[in-house]
């Protein structure tokens, strides 16, 4: 079993506008307007619209098919033994042509409570091109509170009461699971995700979603709203959400190993065999003496391939992986 270089996979017609910068990442031809996310080596499908989003291998498979064919050649014995044929892991490459609307992700308990699911939403952004978001209410905010401003509308009591982080190329973020958020124009990050499609919309005035139908989950938001983390962070608390600077290397979010692992590396290195997604974000060099690689190339590395040998001094690469095991 071999790296696979993968195709960028765009789901078509998101409720938000992307940019060019996926497109200029790898070199492709000219964007489309509502495509602004890539999910790579993706085994999870957008929520209730399956297979969008699912990765097809060059065979034709869809790469969970193949996965649940064998899993321990794609993900490696102990992973098997610890989380059976379940990857772990959604990757995505997100480019904001607008400012995302307000919305949080649901946590492991209350994805298994109301949808029967063994993974919620933890997430978190390695950051290609610098953005503002908003992250975390900056206040303790009421039930009632959050559902008035839910139900009027009213964004500007919502990013009012948020934390807002001005991010730099290179920085790592994690997004705990309930904690609202949202990415502004002009941000392309690598997003690490636990593999679901779960978003609750606290805002969607604007955009072309229907959010008072699609925004809860099919739960209603009486429902919903209770994953939302509605505690006031301290400033310290967000800040320590951001983890490494465009001068980290290696482990950038050693916090987030219970759901994923994301490592940066520059030149020449080896990486340990395992299910990694490999993202170069710059330079140019060979993978195994051989592939070339450059940036905007994503290669979906299973366990069976071994461990690699990246080449080139210049190389930049982030490597996703799913929990240890």
């Amino acid at each position: 079993m071999k790296p696979l270089y993968l195709p960028a996979n765009q789901p078509a017609d998101r409720f938000y506008a992307g940019g060019r910068q996926i497109a200029d990442l790898r070199g492709s031809g000219p964007a489309a307007s509502h495509e602004p996310e890539d999910w790579v080596g993706s085994a999870t499908s957008v929520f209730g619209h399956e297979p969008v989003g699912l990765t097809v291998l060059p065979d034709g498979r869809l790469l969970r098919d193949a996965i649940a064919a064998d899993p321990v050649a794609w993900l490696g014995s102990e992973h098997v033994a610890a989380y059976g044929s379940d990857p772990a892991l959604l990757v995505k490459l997100l480019d904001a042509g607008q400012r995302l609307p307000v919305h949080a992700h649901p946590d492991v308990p209350f994805a298994a409570e109301h949808l029967g699911l063994a993974h919620g939403k933890t997430e978190a952004w390695v950051v290609l091109e610098p953005a503002r978001v908003h992250l975390g209410f900056a206040r303790d905010v009421g039930v009632e509170e959050l559902a008035g401003w839910v139900r009027t509308q009213d964004t500007d009591a919502m990013l009012g009461a948020m934390h807002v982080l001005d991010l730099a190329a290179g920085d790592a973020v994690l997004v705990p699971a309930g904690l609202p958020h949202a990415i502004g124009e002009g941000a392309l990050v690598v997003e690490l995700q636990e593999p679901t499609d779960l978003s609750i919309l606290l805002e969607w005035s604007g955009f072309q979603i229907d959010g008072a139908t699609d925004g809860h989950l099919g739960l209603g938001f009486d429902v919903a709203l209770a994953a939302v983390d509605r505690r006031g962070w301290s400033a310290d608390e967000i800040a320590h959400l951001r983890g490494a600077t465009a001068a980290s290397s290696g482990d950038l979010l050693p916090e987030a190993a219970a759901f994923f692992r994301v490592e940066r590396w520059t030149g020449p290195r080896v990486l340990a065999a395992g299910l990694a997604v490999l993202v170069v974000i710059d330079g140019a060099g060979a993978l195994d003496g051989a592939s070339p690689l450059r940036r905007g190339h994503t290669v979906l590395l299973p366990a069976a391939a071994g461990p690699v040998t990246l080449e080139g001094d210049d190389l930049q690469v982030v490597v996703c992986r799913p929990p240890r095991p």
